[in-house]
């Protein structure tokens, strides 16, 4: 174990893994929120229902949910060279991470949404509320806090699946686990790397936590 070369390695990998995760959350919910918010309103149950549709996006949704990541990855390849000219680096790997996970926020963002009490929305509806209005007004401010964990959740998520991306060329802490670690059967490395990850899980789970106590109106 060679920690005078792999230690200066540290501070830029964690930066790798961080920007991989902020800027492929941020993609994610710019698709996965409004599918989200689609899927609840669309509802047989919604305020505007749209059953075959409804039925058709959660199908797809759930196709892209159910591919495994790391086939995702490699299957994914040409249209990330396309796309960023390279299927190398953590930018690019931005591209495979974002696809993967919008699903999963789409579902996560519904689940939040389905959350929020009928009554205030049907009062809504009696006061004759557009359903633009009920959805920037009522579902969004309502489930402020289980969004706010979901994307913690989604956020640890693709912190895993960026640790992942090592194995075709990503970067960050998952590329110092497999390259310095795996590849040279070093388990020291694999190990520090996994602690390393861990405490990055924790820090956005108690960013999470946080962020939902202090939205939800129920105890303020």
């Amino acid at each position: 174990m060679d920690w005078e070369q792999i230690l200066p390695l540290v501070p830029q990998a964690l930066w790798e893994s961080f920007y991989m995760v902020a800027a492929t959350t941020f993609f994610a919910y710019v698709i996965g929120l409004p599918l989200g918010l689609i899927l609840v309103v669309t509802a047989k149950d919604g305020i505007h229902p749209m059953r075959t549709f409804n039925m058709v996006l959660g199908a797809v949704v759930n196709f892209l949910r159910s591919v495994p990541f790391i086939l995702l990855l490699f299957f994914l390849n040409p249209f990330t060279r396309l796309v960023m000219g390279t299927t190398v680096g953590s930018v690019a790997t931005i591209v495979p991470l974002t696809i993967s996970a919008f699903p999963f926020v789409a579902r996560m963002v519904e689940s939040s949404a389905k959350e929020v009490d009928r009554g205030v929305i049907e009062a809504s509806l009696s006061m004759g509320a557009s359903n633009w209005q009920i959805i920037t007004k009522v579902l969004l401010p309502e489930a402020k806090p289980g969004l706010i964990n979901g994307a913690a959740l989604s956020a640890t998520t693709i912190l895993g699946y960026s640790a992942m991306a090592s194995i075709n060329g990503g970067g960050g802490l998952g590329a110092i686990a497999i390259n310095y670690g795996h590849y040279r059967s070093d388990y020291a490395v694999e190990f520090v790397m996994i602690v390393v990850i861990v405490l990055f899980v924790q820090v956005i789970q108690e960013l999470g936590t946080r962020g939902s106590r202090l939205s939800d109106r129920r105890i303020k």
